[in-house]
C-alpha cells in the first residue's frame, strides 16, 4: 500500500520548499501545493518541486463558470497534476465541465466544505444545516457529476465513504493528539482518518512546523 500522506507545502520560497520536501521524501506520499505557491511560482514552481519525483496535489480551489474552470483545467495539463481541487459549491455543469478537460491521470475531486468553516460559519452565509448533512449534499452532488471523489473533514469521511464506497476522499486539518489545532475547526488525526476511509491525508505544520521534519514525518508513518 503506497503511503497516504501528502505534504501541503505551504512554504513561500520554493528553495525552502524543496528542501523541506526533501529531507522527508523518502516517508510521505506526495507534495500538496496550494493557491500561495501557485500564484506566487505558477508553472515554473511546479515543475520544480515535480523535480523530486513525487506526486503533484495542485490544491487550487477552482470555482468560478464552466467554462473558465474547464480551461483552467486544460492550462495545467502540462503540470500532470496527480490530483486537482474545484470547489463543490460551484455546481454539477462546473464539476462536469472540470472532469471532462482534466488530464486523464489527473483526479479532480471537490471541496465539500472548509475544515475552517462550522455550523455558525455556514449560517452567516445562509446555509442552514449542519456541516455533517452539508458535507453529504455535496458529496452526492459531486458523485452525480463524475468526479474521482471530494475533500472533507476527518468528521464526516466514515459517512461519505459508506455512501460512496469508490470515492477518492481527501481529508486535511490533520492534527496528532494534544496538537494545536491553528484555524482548524473540525480535526482528527490522521490513523483515525485513514480507518475511516480517507485515501489521502494532507499534513503540512506537524511535518513542517516540527523541530525536526523527519522525524515527524517518520513518526507520523509509523501510526498508519
Amino acid at each position: 500500500m503506497s503511503n497516504p500522506v501528502y505534504l501541503a507545502l505551504d512554504l513561500p520560497q520554493i528553495e525552502a520548499a524543496k528542501e523541506l520536501a526533501g529531507k522527508v521524501q523518502g516517508h510521505i506520499g506526495g507534495l500538496k501545493l496550494g493557491l500561495e505557491f501557485f500564484c506566487a511560482h505558477g508553472h515554473h514552481g511546479v515543475h520544480e518541486i515535480a523535480q523530486l519525483g513525487l506526486p503533484i496535489f495542485l490544491d487550487l480551489k477552482l470555482h468560478d463558470i464552466p467554462n473558465t474552470v474547464a480551461g483552467a483545467m486544460q492550462a495545467i495539463h502540462v503540470l500532470e497534476p496527480a490530483i486537482v481541487t474545484i470547489h463543490a459549491g460551484g455546481g454539477r455543469a462546473m464539476m462536469e465541465d472540470a472532469k471532462a478537460a482534466a488530464g486523464e491521470k489527473t483526479k479532480v475531486v471537490a471541496v465539500t466544505m472548509l475544515t475552517s468553516l462550522d455550523e455558525r460559519d455556514l449560517a452567516a452565509t445562509g446555509v442552514d444545516s449542519t456541516a455533517h448533512d452539508q458535507v453529504m449534499r455535496l458529496a452526492e452532488l459531486a458523485e452525480k457529476a463524475g468526479l474521482d471523489g471530494i475533500v472533507c473533514s476527518g468528521q464526516e469521511v466514515a459517512a461519505v465513504h459508506k455512501q460512496w464506497k469508490q470515492g477518492y476522499l481527501v481529508v486535511p486539518g490533520l492534527r496528532l493528539g494534544g496538537s494545536a489545532v491553528g484555524d482548524q475547526k473540525r480535526v482528527v488525526t490522521p490513523r483515525q482518518a485513514r480507518d475511516d476511509g480517507a485515501s489521502v491525508l494532507v499534513i503540512g505544520r506537524e511535518i513542517s512546523k516540527a523541530e525536526d521534519p523527519l522525524a515527524a514525518a517518520r513518526a507520523i508513518e509509523a501510526t498508519l
